[in-house]
């Protein structure tokens, strides 16, 4: 159950609640910054953490929308141009996808937090999002400087006006948010990752491939922690988690789920066959 803070806790004292943070990162909109306050924020609380202090979450009224720069264009994803992978420009488009990806990813972690502060957790359950959101803007950053490194930067080619749909269909719904964000859209990062990592070392490009190296690790355990908080729910509700990951990604997730699947790296993070191939299979008929 979470605490808040005693009189005597000093962090307790200087901290916003953790709610009021994650709007504040939600609301930023220059990629960079965004990515620097979710850095500043997690430091605060995770300082805080690590002193054996148990800091105030509160609650708060994130934006339905995160704030978002001028730059990238938001297209349909149909109207996204498709360039040839094995191209510079291919490559750079690539990297502009996935720094696109990462800035979402960040929103989406912080908004977990605000969205559904007033459900009862553990205090590990913030614990757990506030890393995977430093995390994300750890990516974001260094999917920046490579672009950078190659003369371009983020913003420079439009990107996919879809990544918030999942937040918007599942912002009443934690386990809908938990089935369909972490352990559908980030476990499909670990089928790809490995793909384009090839891609950057057939290019001879070190600094993207230790890039994507340190997103394919960290990102295992973002999956992970869907996999964790959706199966505490189901026991809370006694639920039988497979029949109830397939219900609520059936509903709300409206694209296919398309292998191969990455199974080592998916086991690895909590998410068994069972729980994937029925859906892909089914989306195949």
């Amino acid at each position: 159950m979470r605490v808040d803070a005693s009189g005597g806790d000093i962090f307790g004292k200087m901290m916003k609640p953790l709610a009021e943070m994650a709007v504040e990162v939600l609301t930023c909109a220059d990629g960079r910054d965004k990515a620097a306050l979710s850095r500043r924020h997690a430091a605060v609380w995770q300082s805080a953490r690590a002193a054996g202090q148990t800091p105030v979450v509160g609650t708060a009224e994130p934006p339905l929308r995160p704030a978002r720069p001028d730059r990238p264009e938001l297209l349909d994803p149909r109207d996204v141009p498709q360039r040839k992978p094995g191209s510079e420009a291919g490559r750079e488009a690539l990297l502009h996808a996935v720094a696109h990806i990462e800035l979402n990813a960040v929103d989406l972690h912080w908004d977990i937090i605000a969205r559904f502060s007033h459900v009862p957790f553990p205090i590990g359950f913030f614990d757990d999002w506030v890393k995977a959101a430093d995390e994300e803007s750890k990516h974001f950053n260094l999917m920046c400087d490579c672009l950078e490194a190659l003369g371009s930067h983020y913003g420079a080619l439009p990107a996919h006006a879809g990544m918030w749909r999942a937040a918007e269909d599942t912002a009443d719904d934690i386990m809908g948010r938990l089935a369909v964000v972490p352990m559908v859209l980030e476990a499909r990062g670990l089928d790809v990752t490995p793909g384009m990592i090839k891609l950057f070392k057939q290019a001879k490009n070190a600094q993207a491939v230790a890039a994507l190296e340190t997103i394919y690790a960290e990102e295992v355990h973002h999956v992970a922690y869907g996999s964790k908080w959706f199966h505490f729910l189901c026991g809370r509700h006694d639920l039988d988690p497979t029949p109830e990951f397939h219900r609520l990604v059936r509903r709300y997730f409206h694209s296919d789920l398309k292998p191969p699947f990455n199974e080592e790296k998916r086991a690895e993070a909590g998410l068994p066959p069972d729980f994937y191939w029925p859906l892909a299979a089914a989306r195949a008929r």
